[in-house]
């Protein structure tokens, strides 16, 4: 490391920590329901046998609610700097004649990433407990903006793929898993809608729990599809640097 630079993180290793927190938010809160508050994490209204319980159920009481908020929170920060690396990386693509198009969709994605996040943030921080209609509203915004951002990240990739030049066998294989991971989180989300009605209206024996299950693979994806920027930014770090040396690079 030289003078002009006082640290720098590899963007590998801020993606793996930042993919971590939810992970092992949704992990400890989920494990810790099950091990220390069965019956009560799994009870129902409709009072039939579960083997799991749901993230709302999980992460409503203590200490998953404080693990979950500080984990969510911290994982924001750096979640709002990668939605700007995103919109330097997609800029770098030049699609001729229809480059305003372009842009225009490339600073609309950047936008739904930045609420998608925000409204995680809120959501996480406030509780339907606090507020119903504040919780409510900020997760279909969320899961509204989640959706939008995966579809037209995955069209940007496939733009940029035809005019970039940007071929390798890396940012293939990120393209791959964007449109994977984005067909199941899309998939898990409207099963798991299915279950819990479904579940509402015959109160089945675990159906519910299939439910719960379909809410942790939507989690699990959604930091799945995000994590592909590991992948996309390898060649890159976060750093401190001298401002005269950025200002040499402009």
């Amino acid at each position: 490391m030289d003078k002009n630079t006082l640290y720098y993180l590899t963007f590998a290793r801020l993606g793996y920590i930042t993919t971590s927190l939810p992970a092992l938010a949704t992990t400890f809160a989920v494990a810790y329901s099950v091990m220390f508050d069965f019956h009560g994490s799994t009870a129902t209204h409709c009072h039939v046998p579960n083997i799991l319980p749901s993230i709302s159920a999980a992460i409503g009481r203590t200490p998953q609610q404080y693990i979950w908020r500080i984990f969510i929170s911290l994982h924001a920060a750096p979640r709002f700097l990668c939605a700007m690396s995103y919109y330097g990386w997609h800029k770098q693509v030049h699609v001729g004649a229809k480059q305003s198009t372009y842009i225009f969709l490339v600073k609309t994605a950047i936008l739904l990433h930045i609420i998608e996040n925000m409204m995680l943030v809120f959501l996480t921080c406030i509780s339907s407990s606090d507020n119903r209609g504040i919780h409510e509203n900020s997760f279909i915004v969320f899961i509204i903006t989640s959706w939008m951002y995966m579809l037209l990240t995955i069209g940007l990739c496939k733009w940029s793929r035809k005019y970039s030049g940007k071929s390798n066998k890396t940012y293939n294989d990120s393209y791959k898993y964007k449109k994977l991971f984005a067909f199941c989180n899309i998939s898990a989300f409207s099963l798991a809608v299915y279950l819990y009605f479904r579940h509402n209206w015959y109160c089945e024996p675990y159906i519910y729990s299939w439910f719960a299950l379909c809410e942790y693979v939507t989690i699990f994806t959604n930091i799945l599809f995000h994590g592909t920027a590991i992948m996309d930014f390898r060649e890159y770090s976060a750093a401190v640097v001298l401002t005269d040396l950025i200002q040499k690079h402009k």
